[in-house]
């Protein structure tokens, strides 16, 4: 079997993820699914960090629309992430794949607080390690919090899995003839605003500190762990590639 692209990653989860059929909340079949490809690469040797996001619960932008103070909202959000992480905890056991669930929001009921060091050793042991409640402060998104996670813990890449297969030179929603990067340079990405990756925030800092990103569909299965074997799917972003089209 070909060897693992990248050795250390963080895993970037939309909440929507897992959705399933759902309009709302989680669906365990979905976590599954989720937890399944995250084994696939955990049995390559590859070490995980999870971040997960809580859009299928609560938004905090979306809160702040309704009325919602925008730190409450956010606090709120971070919430839902904190439901997430367990769910996902929760499937990844029953796959006999060892876990470490930390909180960036004190609870120590149900994850660990988030300590740098710690969580390090647990990566270092074996154990997937999911982060929860984002940085733990408002106004900053959980696009950011992966970017900052990924370099705090010496990841090699950030993947941000999506519903789309990569990153297009235009919403392929909106336009037929939209066509998808194969790689892609940062400054490129901040330069085009029909170029959406992350928030410009998190694509700032992981330029600044030449953190590649990886964009590409969780959706189909088995993508996750072909998307770190190397192979041509997704979208890859990073200082010293080219943008080219596939």
């Amino acid at each position: 079997m070909a060897s693992p692209r990248f050795k250390r990653v963080l895993l970037k989860v939309g909440g929507e993820s897992l959705l399933g059929d759902r309009e709302y909340g989680i669906s365990p079949m979905a976590v599954m699914d989720v937890a399944k490809q995250i084994k696939d690469i955990y049995d390559l040797g590859v070490q995980v960090v999870l971040v997960i996001g809580g859009g299928n619960i609560f938004r905090g932008i979306s809160g702040e629309k309704g009325g919602i103070d925008r730190a409450t909202a956010d606090y709120m959000g971070m919430l839902a992430t904190v439901m997430n992480a367990l769910a996902l905890q929760d499937a990844l056991e029953k796959l006999s794949v060892p876990t470490r669930a930390q909180s960036a929001l004190t609870m120590p009921a149900v994850a660990e607080p988030f300590v740098r060091r710690r969580a390090l050793r647990h990566l270092e042991k074996g154990r997937v390690v999911i982060l929860a409640a984002g940085t733990g402060v408002p106004y900053v998104t959980t696009d950011t919090g992966a970017a900052l996670h990924a370099l705090e813990l010496h990841c090699d890449v950030v993947m941000k899995a999506t519903k789309v297969d990569g990153v297009y030179d235009k919403n392929p929603a909106k336009h037929k003839d939209a066509k998808r990067f194969k790689t892609l340079k940062f400054m490129d990405v901040l330069k085009d605003e029909n170029i959406a990756v992350m928030d410009n925030s998190a694509m700032a800092m992981c330029m600044e500190n030449k953190m590649p990103v990886m964009v590409f569909e969780l959706f189909k299965s088995g993508n996750l762990k072909k998307a770190v074997l190397g192979e041509d799917i997704g979208t890859y972003v990073a200082t010293d590639v080219e943008s080219v089209l596939a």
